[in-house]
């Protein structure tokens, strides 16, 4: 449970989550929006949300505004919403389910993807790149690329077209060019992509994949050892993977295929000695600097997250 910061309005708190938009060491809050009505704070120090009304302002609207903002798209849009997207792409690629699971082995998915001209949708196409393995909706890697317009480049692979359409309508809107979204799968593709780019894979992130809980779909999961080792072998010395689950079983899976690969990988906690681990090794915190869509969600169902990052050793 997050704690009430000190403000003279009324506030009803998030329960703690770490919002990264915002890092400070004093306790302050940050308003979102100005409007009559409920403001959306954070509170760096308290780690949390929070939403003060101003004086005056009834109860019952309270209530109402207070259930209106938990709800996970809201909270999603607050967690973006520096990334500012004004157009929701549904005109063009209709209705689209972010969590809705594709059978990678199906033949339609077994094709290799084209290869892209990296001059063509990168500016730079020598820099460092990031590939996130199950890109989602896009807003987190948009929101990394945003950040690191001139550091980095990033590739998000996603299996479902329509999340793909529409991220790239998302990438022409911000007009960033050191991100592009492909319809990929990565089992099929990974390796071929990354090993015509230009720069060095310094980082490969696989965030909440598809669990496929039934025991027959466990061979559709996303980390296998194919992938795992396609991966290994493409990081650059000091390049890093970042696996997460909300889901303790599938976090368990990805975990032993990759703690497999111990001779190459190095676990962070055992490399920063200021890295934040619990008694089983997972990480406390999530070290991008902002969370997925998917531990916002988890977060309203008070589900734990499942961490893992690794660091490939000079050899």
């Amino acid at each position: 449970m997050g704690c009430i910061c000190h403000a003279a309005s009324a506030v009803v708190v998030v329960p703690r989550a770490k919002h990264a938009l915002f890092s400070s060491t004093s306790c302050r809050n940050f308003v979102l929006s100005s409007a009559l009505g409920p403001q959306h704070r954070f509170c760096s120090n308290c780690n949390s949300w929070g939403i003060s009304w101003r004086s005056g302002t009834t109860a019952v609207t309270a209530k109402a505004d207070e259930k209106q903002l938990f709800k996970s798209p809201n909270l999603v849009a607050l967690e973006y919403a520096d990334l500012n997207i004004k157009y929701n792409g549904s005109e063009v690629v209709g209705h689209v389910r972010t969590r809705q699971h594709v059978n990678p082995l199906g033949a339609s998915f077994l094709k290799p993807a084209q290869l892209p001209d990296w001059n063509e949708i990168f500016r730079d196409p020598t820099l460092p790149l990031t590939v996130d393995i199950g890109s989602g909706s896009g807003r987190f890697l948009l929101w990394l690329a945003k950040q690191n317009s001139d550091l980095r480049n990033y590739l998000g692979l996603e299996i479902r077209q329509k999340l793909v359409k529409r991220a790239q309508l998302w990438v022409k809107e911000l007009a960033l060019n050191n991100i592009h979204f492909m319809f990929a799968n990565a089992t099929v593709s990974f390796q071929q992509l990354v090993c015509t780019y230009p720069g060095p894979l310094m980082l490969v992130c696989i965030l909440c994949p598809d669990p496929h809980f039934k025991k027959r779909h466990h061979k559709r999961r996303v980390v296998q050892k194919p992938l795992v080792d396609s991966i290994v072998k493409s990081l650059m010395p000091g390049g890093q993977v970042f696996i997460q689950s909300d889901v303790l079983e599938v976090a368990l899976d990805m975990r032993k295929w990759f703690d497999d690969e111990s001779v190459v990988l190095q676990h962070i906690c055992a490399i920063d000695p200021f890295g934040k681990c619990d008694d089983n090794g997972w990480l406390l915190c999530n070290p991008m600097g902002i969370r997925t869509e998917r531990e916002i969600h988890a977060g309203l169902e008070n589900a734990k997250i499942y961490r893992r990052m690794y660091q490939k050793m000079q050899i």
